[in-house]
């Protein structure tokens, strides 16, 4: 049974399309309360529900940026987006964004998501060593050889061309392949500019924010865009994010590096699954 059956212009069924709602809005909380928008799982859910790439792609990075404007909103009320970290984390992105999403039907996209994954898993396993070394020097006595609490960035000349030269490769990745690869920016704000992580997620979503927006700007010149999966998507997603961006700040330090390396690790597996399987 599809949607169409049901006057819907969209060629999706009716179970599929439940299925993508309740993903949506699951991925929309955990993406406000660290901070992303988590399409590195919302693209690979699509894809093994059956979604075709180019779409998928298109619709996530839309969604994503979307998603960003609620979560961003909770997160600048709360004073935790930083104007430095958007100038010199955001402006490389946004450039790289959209010059990514034009130029993405030229680049072979499951190398793109396999290299994603990559980047993603390595960064969630340094997050999560990150929180358990902080968790045993905390027990210890010992200050945490990462004392980020309150910390808004150190930005020497090295850190700076560092994590601006790091943003540009990355938003060209994302735009490429339909993401706005929140979860691989984050760790480089914590761990290259020495930012608290509560800090680092607010700012991390205006970022991606507005990154998603120019990467499907790419994408819409010449990618059809299939509306009725954007409606779909796109509500519970926005609910999500302002939920989950309400319990950012009452939560530990750790626990929040905990669970973001978690989620990068699961969306690194989940990425590297899409990639592999496609090849065989």
């Amino acid at each position: 049974m599809l949607l169409s059956d049901f006057g819907v212009p969209s060629d999706l069924g009716v179970w599929l399309a439940a299925l993508l709602l309740v993903m949506s809005l699951l991925v929309g909380v955990l993406g406000g309360l660290i901070g992303s928008s988590l399409g590195t799982m919302r693209l690979p859910a699509m894809l093994m529900l059956g979604v075709p790439l180019p779409v998928a792609a298109s619709a996530n990075i839309f969604v994503s940026s979307a998603v960003g404007i609620v979560g961003s909103y909770r997160h600048l009320r709360d004073g935790r987006v930083k104007l430095p970290l958007v100038l010199i984390i955001g402006v490389p992105a946004f450039a790289a964004g959209f010059l990514g999403g034009y130029f993405s039907n030229q680049a072979p996209a499951n190398l793109l998501i396999g290299l994603a994954g990559v980047l993603i898993l390595w960064q969630g396993f340094e997050l999560i060593l990150l929180a358990y070394r902080r968790r045993r020097g905390s027990r210890s006595g010992e200050p945490p050889e990462d004392a980020l609490e309150g910390s808004e960035g150190q930005f020497t000349v090295a850190r700076t061309i560092g994590g601006a030269g790091a943003s540009f490769g990355i938003g060209l990745l994302a735009g490429a392949i339909g993401l706005v690869v929140s979860t691989i920016r984050l760790p480089l704000i914590i761990r290259v500019l020495r930012v608290d992580p509560r800090i680092a997620a607010g700012s991390n979503l205006f970022i991606g924010m507005t990154m998603g927006a120019l990467g499907w700007i790419g994408h819409l010149l010449h990618t059809r865009t299939d509306v009725s999966l954007l409606v779909i998507l796109l509500a519970p997603a926005v609910v999500g994010s302002y939920l989950g961006a309400k319990f950012t700040g009452r939560i530990s330090v750790n626990l929040l590096l905990l669970l973001m390396g978690i989620l990068l690790t699961g969306s690194g597996c989940m990425m590297l699954w899409r990639a592999a399987t496609s090849l065989l």
